[in-house]
């Protein structure tokens, strides 16, 4: 691999291999070694901002672990023992951060996850990384409830694993709008209620512009709300990862998006901050 990574070019594919990639990430502060289950672009959400081409409705397919496993053990063999941060990776960011679970649609729609999570835990292990750099699940939280999945997160609870949940809204008309599906406040918090009850978690939040306006007033009170209740019925999320949009939408809809001011996601941030919660704020 020759491909010149960088928090703007998260090119899954510059690997040349079906389910592993590296990129290197503004939220995990390095190179992050992600693990695509959803290599035929599949997911049952529709994010307004996603930027992965050819986007369809559909669950990840059936995973040859045999393959994860080969690929994973030579990505991270290449990472810490040969040329892969000096020849892909600029200076400042050549630091091993996490194995990250995410990749091109939703990871828990598939049927082997768990499996999935003991094959990244055997090979972390096989380079003493356990408990040196976590595993971490990028979710939207709507597969949380089924046994396979929870079976996968208490299994990464044991071995300090950590979810990112996404939750870009909470009114219904604009996870419509964002997030391309029908749901509810109240379904975001039991799943998030859910995951955060078993491993680690954080909230995970992109916020955005739509025709060059603000999020309303009224969206953020409800998504502020959404988090005071969090705090006041004790769930125990770690913080929120609050970011902008960095890279173009390959969706649609992305003429209708565009990136916030700084400024705004800085006065997001501290109101985020009064109800309590830490927040890691990437533009």
């Amino acid at each position: 691999m020759t491909t010149v990574l960088n928090t703007k070019n998260h090119d899954r594919d510059a690997a040349g291999m079906t389910y592993v990639y590296p990129v290197v990430s503004r939220r995990a502060g390095g190179v992050s070694v992600g693990i695509n289950l959803n290599p035929n672009n599949a997911c049952n959400w529709h994010c307004v901002y996603c930027q992965v081409p050819n986007l369809t409705r559909g669950i990840a397919p059936e995973i040859d672990l045999d393959v994860l496993r080969s690929e994973l053990t030579t990505m991270l063999d290449d990472v810490m023992h040969g040329n892969f941060m000096q020849q892909c990776v600029p200076e400042g960011c050549q630091q091993l951060c996490d194995i990250a679970i995410s990749g091109n649609g939703e990871p828990t729609s598939c049927r082997e996850f768990d499996k999935v999570v003991d094959v990244i835990l055997q090979v972390m292990g096989s380079f003493a990384l356990l408990g040196v750099i976590p595993i971490r699940l990028i979710s939207n939280g709507s597969y949380i409830h089924k046994t396979h999945v929870q079976r996968g997160l208490h299994v990464m609870a044991a071995n300090k694993g950590e979810v990112w949940i996404k939750v870009d809204a909470v009114t219904d008309e604009a996870i419509l709008r964002i997030n391309g599906v029908e749901a509810s406040a109240e379904l975001l918090f039991k799943q998030v209620k859910c995951v955060a009850a078993v491993c680690s978690s954080w909230i995970q939040t992109c916020m955005l512009a739509w025709h060059e306006k603000e999020p309303s007033e009224g969206e953020i009170n409800a998504y502020l709300a959404f988090l005071e209740r969090l705090k006041e019925e004790k769930v125990p999320v770690k913080g929120v990862l609050l970011y902008g949009l960095a890279r173009p939408s390959l969706q649609p809809e992305a003429v209708h998006v565009s990136a916030l001011s700084a400024e705004w996601m800085e006065a997001l941030r501290d109101k985020i901050e009064t109800i309590g919660f830490p927040v890691k704020l990437a533009l």
